[in-house]
């Protein structure tokens, strides 16, 4: 198995919430664990922008969101803002790589800062510090100049930054196909495979001119 096992998941209050269950339903259908931690800001966006209304509690949107991917029993944990004693509030439990899509710009802030004041903060704090893959996946427009240089700070201390700006060289033809764009960066990021869209160059038909 190629990519990391364990996976955290986090969900906060950026328009984009496509792109997160879409994740979800990629790395579940690819085998891996996810700990999944979602904002309520994020749960209130996801119910405008989509069909899906999460339970409240933690244990009730475990249930829900593994009925609604196929998960295998325990392939999904859902964990509170608060739950400190989460894995992946600790170096020593927290999964090798970790996702932040949508990422407000208040959870960038908070997490450029070191703020922890919830459990999302804290499980991008400890995956920076013991230097683990943290893809944080920004929905915004325009950026201004504090967005940006929490970018670079971030950037700069080893995380990824994937703004929700999918391409269109593949030619999409309904609203999935650009979030697929996008999950598949951040598959192709992770290591994990996918089919939803080409590595640039591999259907590239050479002419008989060059």
């Amino acid at each position: 198995m190629s990519g990391p096992e364990r996976i955290t998941l986090a969900m906060t209050g950026a328009s984009g919430a496509q792109y997160g269950l879409r994740l979800l339903d990629c790395l579940i259908q690819e085998d891996r664990e996810v700990h999944f931690l979602i904002s309520k800001a994020a749960q209130l966006v996801m119910a405008t922008e989509t069909d899906v209304s999460l339970p409240s509690k933690p244990q009730a949107m475990q249930a829900f969101l593994s009925e609604y991917t196929g998960a295998a029993p325990g392939q999904i944990r859902v964990y509170g803002k608060e739950d400190w004693m989460a894995p992946p509030a600790s170096g020593s439990g927290a999964p090798s790589a970790m996702v932040v899509v949508p990422c407000s710009t208040g959870t960038l802030s908070a997490i450029a800062t070191g703020a922890c004041n919830n459990l999302i903060e804290r499980a991008a704090d400890v995956v920076l510090k013991e230097r683990r893959q943290l893809i944080l996946v920004p929905r915004e427009a325009p950026y201004s100049s504090i967005h940006l240089e929490n970018m670079l700070k971030l950037s700069n201390l080893g995380a990824v930054i994937v703004p929700a700006s999918p391409g269109f060289y593949h030619q999409p033809q309904t609203i999935d196909d650009l979030v697929d764009f996008v999950v598949a960066r951040i598959l192709n990021l992770l290591n994990i495979p996918q089919d939803m869209l080409p590595r640039w160059g591999e259907h590239h038909q050479v002419s008989g001119d060059d």
